[in-house]
């Protein structure tokens, strides 16, 4: 600890001679031209007699990464945001002032450089630095054999050194950025319109979760963080937006693990006169064509397995799923008793005040959910756990829904719009008795959802899609926090 208090003094005392120089530490006045990939991808195709023929020069800015001092010359590495080049400093060219001011330079400090581009003996792209300025002085150092701790909160808690010190953490968020633009490419070229709905709601809906409260001091009431936009999507289905969807951020009240974090981004969607079985071949479409845009292939790698995102993907029902992945029989699925029954026989322990289908719900994750590692369309949920779906035409017990699984996790969720809006009602007052019973992610009541269905809503289907989590697919990255710039963290101890 010493040692690196030691270091922070000594980049102190650094900036305080060089403002003693008549050196301002923090300029901005310095031009960037060039980027280091601009620079590379100019001058890679020459060699050394080439680059000297050419007389190619850059002038760009970067983070100094690494420092090789020989006295009266130099070589650093600077980094930005494409990438790093060598830097070749030597005092008779840039001269003996500025060469004493280079000598208050650091590891991690912000450098403008202007100069000759070169190949060293070694055939390394170099810039000969003509001009070479401070543009922020970092006052501490970088971590020491950063890849090697074992601290990750420091990692997601300190995310600006995780970034600078691993380039591969910055290409996750590339990756991510690119991932949503296709996504919306996507959509927009299928004539859907992109909006924003009310991130604080009055009435918290269109998800089974706990909300977060907040209080409108004007209006003097409690409004909800929303746990998801699908009521007022639905609203804009009913007013004429036919194809629409958001792209934003929901908040649930619920545990951190590798999976969740409390405020997470959400893809929603909505396809009038579609079925949920018409989303499912557009989720194929779009999620290949993402993999194809982001790895370059459908055959991608997820801690260890191999999965096959070629279209089609396997498509299984709820109860056939539990059949064949347990020792239920039908039982299970015509009396609660009975599933109670085997539910506690598998050892899961569920309150008697859960629902039938709530009972099958969990069973079906327990026993069946882990084992779809390839992209599987689970389909036909229980009734009461889906209070905005489609009733089945054939059995009314079930509704047409699915969800998304890959490696055994959600990555999204649709079904067939319920528009019926007696139907809903009765839903809604369903739900609020399992509330009154102990059920706190149940629904609340929206009378003004029902109004708006009352209005007539044609024929729809809805999707939700958890970008965190396809992003995690397609980075291979093994928790949520690995692609949230700044996820929730307990906060610091003293």
């Amino acid at each position: 600890m010493e040692e690196k208090l030691s270091e922070v003094q000594q980049r102190r005392h650094k900036l305080e001679e060089l403002r003693r120089m008549g050196v301002n530490p923090f300029p901005n006045d310095f031009v960037v031209r060039d980027t280091a990939k601009g620079v590379i991808d100019r001058c890679n195709g020459f060699d050394k007699e080439g680059l000297e023929a050419r007389n190619e020069t850059a002038r760009l800015a970067g983070r100094i990464i690494a420092f090789r001092d020989f006295g009266k010359a130099s070589f650093l590495h600077i980094q930005d945001r494409t990438g790093k080049l060598q830097i070749y400093v030597r005092k008779d060219l840039i001269g003996e002032d500025a060469y004493k001011i280079f000598r208050n330079f650091d590891i991690s400090d912000i450098i403008g450089v202007e100069g000759r581009v070169f190949r060293t003996k070694t055939n390394e792209l170099t810039i000969e630095a003509k001009i070479i300025r401070l543009l922020a002085k970092s006052l501490m150092p970088l971590p020491e054999k950063w890849h090697g701790l074992t601290d990750v909160e420091m990692r997601y808690r300190q995310r600006y050194l995780d970034l600078i010190v691993n380039p591969e953490v910055r290409d996750v968020f590339i990756k991510r950025t690119k991932i949503i633009q296709l996504i919306r490419d996507f959509l927009n070229k299928k004539d859907f319109v992109e909006v924003e709905t009310p991130m604080m709601q009055s009435i918290p809906g269109g998800a089974a979760a706990r909300p977060f409260i907040t209080h409108h001091n004007a209006l003097d009431i409690d409004l909800f963080l929303r746990i998801a936009p699908e009521l007022y999507l639905k609203r804009l289905v009913i007013g004429g937006f036919e194809r629409v969807y958001e792209i934003n951020r929901n908040f649930r009240n619920e545990g951190i693990s590798t999976q969740h974090n409390p405020e997470f981004t959400m893809l929603e969607f909505y396809l009038a006169y579609a079925t949920f079985e018409d989303l499912m071949s557009m989720t194929e479409e779009m999620v290949a064509f993402i993999a194809k845009e982001v790895c370059g292939t459908f055959n991608i790698e997820y801690q260890g397995e191999k999965i096959d995102l070629t279209p089609p993907w396997q498509r299984i029902s709820v109860k056939d799923a539990i059949l064949k992945y347990s020792k239920a029989d039908e039982g299970v699925f015509t009396d609660k008793k009975n599933a109670l029954a085997f539910a506690k026989g598998i050892g899961l322990a569920i309150p008697e005040a859960f629902s039938h289908g709530k009972v099958i719900l969990e069973i079906f994750e327990h026993v069946a959910e882990p084992k779809f590692i390839q992209p599987t369309f689970v389909t036909h949920y229980p009734l009461e756990v889906s209070p905005l779906s489609r009733k089945n035409e054939k059995d009314t017990s079930i509704v047409d829904r699915f969800e998304l699984l890959v490696c055994g996790r959600e990555i999204a969720n649709a079904f067939s719009e319920l528009n019926d809006p007696i139907d809903q009602k009765e839903r809604f007052i369903q739900q609020l008795k399992e509330k009154e019973a102990g059920d706190t992610e149940a629904h609340a009541m929206d009378e003004d959802f029902v109004r708006a269905l009352e209005c007539g809503m044609p024929p729809t289907a809805g999707e939700g899609i958890g970008i965190d989590r396809l992003v995690m697919l397609l980075t291979n990255s093994a928790s949520i926090r690995d692609v949230i710039l700044f996820p929730q963290l307990r906060p610091e101890k003293g």
